[in-house]
């Protein structure tokens, strides 16, 4: 693959401008500002580059080069850079840096010739610099650096071995003597060190980093971008400082050498090594801000890539599902990427293979009551389906898919991992191993494709990996997995058999309530958040019932809003203390009835049964819309629903004696209470219109474009609001539909 920087020479060498004006993908201010000289300076360099199409393993040439750098030092015996470990396989190395030193040797050598020879006879080091430039003209800009470092690295490796082996070697103490390096003088030895380790430190990390630029993949990263382009063409300035640089340590090294003993006790003046030093970390600071911003765009780039071959994928016929959970929950180096909820034991997608597959979609601040109900869905459904082999045959299996987006989030915060792991722990489904295996351009194509929004989703893959339905968490809350195989057409049957009647309302939340569904019951459901309207209302309630000579039970069912859910459990409390009526102490349960109740709405919606004159659709706009205004209730005979009404029932029972307790005898108590309630309050008080709330993940195809109010019949205007909810010490900022 070409090359960032080697795909410059296409490029005009004195300008490096633009041709086209693409999409500005790094920011103006990450250039590296030059001054004038530097801008004549960089001319002259861009005229000596004449590349041509030879090749350099850079790579492997600057680890050998960085591995002489590290272990150059003083003296064995006390410095940690001098017992790094050596490489585990020396021969190895060896082997495949020959291949490598073969092409290159001769450049090396000609280069640190050429810097000794020059740094000796006068040459200032702009002169030097610019010779070496001429003498690897053919070399593409990360191949001239790391050849010249290597030069160095030649002449400073052999410098330092001498001192170090000068007391231990004979023959080291010979050469030294006969190089007149200053061995014996450490004072002079150090000073050197100390002075050039620095310097020596910023060449390695600029370095590396036109290295690093030189192989970015020229399929992301173009010129074509101008703003890419001027940053870019600082590169050339880099390589110039970091090889003037090199010079000037090899000018103070030679210079030692040179002058042998007449230097042992000069101190060598550290003011160029410094400023050099301070003008190269300024480089590595814009070269790896400009790393940091290309990886970022390719990234994107990728991401965008794998977003749209994931689309083709799904919209592709296959033969298993294979490829597509492959796609979604990436292995990478997980052979066995997921873990099994009953064993705790991490398995292979392939124990998929060929099923129906639920995925369970949702952030880490899955609501515990949603995980209560489901995980009890799923077990009794587990347990209904035990062989004779002790095993279950469930014809599909669920897999939970965390999301933490960013990712980056999730891998600097324990928190998050250990919540992850808290909320995997109980699941006896199937867990991906890992929020880590599910990759941003997934994500992205779940909210794309999926709209998943945050909240929990369930999208149903049938055995061939195609979507049999894109969130079927509304038909496993309405019947459960009664619904399989949660297809469209097994949503519209199922719903042929029903009828707006209380089994409905309350079917799988609570057998109490069920068991009171028989002919000869009247059954009140009520909710709303104040106290003193519940006592006066069912107290009320009930001295109708028993005057009437009635059976009257009543149920509280909490409120829809989870923001008041501490509020709601305490009044609940209070509910049964007071023996005010049945009511949930589980708040799971609680949850679980307003859950169902939304479900059939949006089932309805989605089906494109939203139309007036839709019975189901009717009253459960009517439960949501009287729950927004406060207190309401529902009045059944049996399972036959009677009413729906908002908080003025409560006046409807307490004027019973005065008004329609008459009329019992004649009408009964259900139509006694009815006829009153509509002929004589509401005609009153009037009938509030309705009001209520979409939240912003039923967006996918279920929110109607437009509805009619069932109080007044006109068309409802439609709202956006934010409302704050917190539940659990969580706070979320939601979005709302308000009509």
């Amino acid at each position: 693959m070409e090359s960032l920087i080697k795909s410059q020479h296409a490029q005009k060498q004195a300008g490096y401008s633009s041709k086209t004006s693409g999409t500005e993908i790094i920011p103006a201010t990450t250039g590296l500002t030059m001054s004038s000289d530097e801008s004549m300076m960089l001319k002259l360099v861009q005229q000596t580059h004449s590349p041509d199409a030879r090749e350099v393993q850079v790579r492997g040439l600057l680890s050998l080069v960085e591995d002489i750098l590290d272990r150059a030092t003083l003296d064995s015996d006390d410095s940690n850079a001098s017992m790094l470990p050596l490489p585990t396989d020396d021969k190895l190395m060896q082997s495949s840096m020959m291949s490598v030193l073969d092409s290159v040797s001769y450049a090396i050598d000609r280069v640190a010739c050429e810097i000794a020879y020059k740094s000796l006879t006068g040459s200032d080091a702009h002169e030097i610099t610019m010779s070496v430039f001429e003498h690897l003209s053919s070399f593409h800009w990360d191949g001239k650096l790391v050849l010249t470092l290597a030069a160095f690295a030649l002449n400073y490796g052999e410098f330092w071995l001498l001192v170090q082996f000068y007391s231990k070697n004979q023959l080291a103490k010979s050469l030294a003597m006969l190089k007149l390096v200053p061995v014996q003088n450490r004072v002079t030895l150090e000073s050197v060190s100390q002075g050039l380790n620095d310097l020596i430190r910023e060449m390695k990390s600029v370095t590396a980093c036109v290295v690093e630029l030189s192989e970015l993949p020229g399929r992301y990263i173009t010129l074509d971008d101008p703003q890419l382009s001027r940053i870019i063409s600082t590169i050339p300035i880099a390589v110039y400082w970091t090889i003037r640089s090199i010079v000037a340590c090899i000018s103070q090294i030679n210079m030692i050498t040179a002058m042998g003993h007449e230097m042992m006790n000069t101190q060598m003046d550290s003011w160029e090594t410094s400023m050099l030093a301070n003008k190269l970390k300024n480089i590595h600071d814009h070269l790896a801000e400009t790393l940091r911003l290309c990886y970022r765009h390719i990234e994107k780039q990728r991401s965008s890539e794998s977003l749209k071959m994931l689309h083709s994928l799904f919209d592709t016929t296959h033969i298993d599902n294979m490829k597509i959970l492959t796609a979604l929950i990436h292995p990478k180096n997980h052979t066995m990427p997921l873990q099994d909820g009953l064993t705790k034991r991490k398995v292979h997608l392939d124990v998929l293979r060929r099923k129906t597959v639920l995925l369970l979609i949702s952030d880490l601040n899955i609501l515990q009551d949603e995980l209560s109900i489901f995980e009890q869905i799923y077990t009794e459904s587990r347990s209904s389906l035990l062989g004779a082999d002790g095993k279950s045959h469930m014809p599909y299996e669920v897999v939970w898919v965390p999301i933490v987006d960013p990712i980056e989030d999730y891998e600097r915060s324990p928190s998050l991992q250990k919540k992850f792991e808290a909320l995997r722990a109980p699941m006896p489904w199937y867990t991906v191993d890992s929020p880590k295996l599910v990759e941003r351009h997934v994500v992205e194509f779940m909210r794309e494709r999926w709209h998943f929004m945050n909240k929990p989703i369930l999208v149903v893959l049938d055995p061939q990996g195609n979507e049999a339905s894109l969130n079927a968490l509304h038909m496993i809350w309405i019947w459960g997995t009664e619904a399989f195989p949660f297809t469209r057409a097994r949503e519209e049957e199922l719903w042929r058999r029903e009828t707006f009647t209380l089994n409905l309302i309350v079917d799988g939340i609570d057998a109490v309530i069920f068991n009171w569904i028989n002919p000869g019951n009247y059954i009140f459901l009520y909710g709303g958040d104040d106290l003193d309207w519940i006592r006066r209302f069912t107290m009320a309630a009930k001295a109708t019932a028993k005057d009437s000579n009635v059976k009257l039970e009543m149920a509280y069912v909490g409120k829809r809003n989870h923001s008041h859910r501490e509020q709601i459990r305490r009044i609940s409390e209070a509910v049964r203390a007071e023996n005010l009526s049945h009511s949930w102490a589980e708040p799971a349960l609680m949850w679980f009835f307003w859950a169902r109740l939304e479900s059939m709405l949006y089932s309805k919606i989605q089906l494109g049964k939203s139309d007036d004159h839709d019975e189901v659709m009717q009253g459960i706009k009517k439960i949501l819309s009287y729950d927004k205004l406060g207190g309401w209730a529902l009045l059944s005979k049996g399972a036959e629903i009677v009413m729906i009404t908002h908080g003025v029932i409560e006046r409807t029972v307490t004027v019973y004696d005065r008004t329609w307790k008459t009329h019992v005898p004649t009408k009964g108590y259900s139509k006694a209470m009815y006829d009153h309630h509509h002929d004589e309050v509401l005609r009153e008080t009037g009938h509030p219109c309705a009001h209520f709330d979409f939240h912003i993940t039923a967006r996918s195809g279920r929110i109607p474009e437009k509805m009619n109010c069932f109080e007044c019949h006109r068309p409802m205007e439609k709202y956006m609001s934010f409302a704050c909810c917190h539940d659990e010490k969580l706070l979320d900022q939601d979005e709302n539909y308000n009509f």
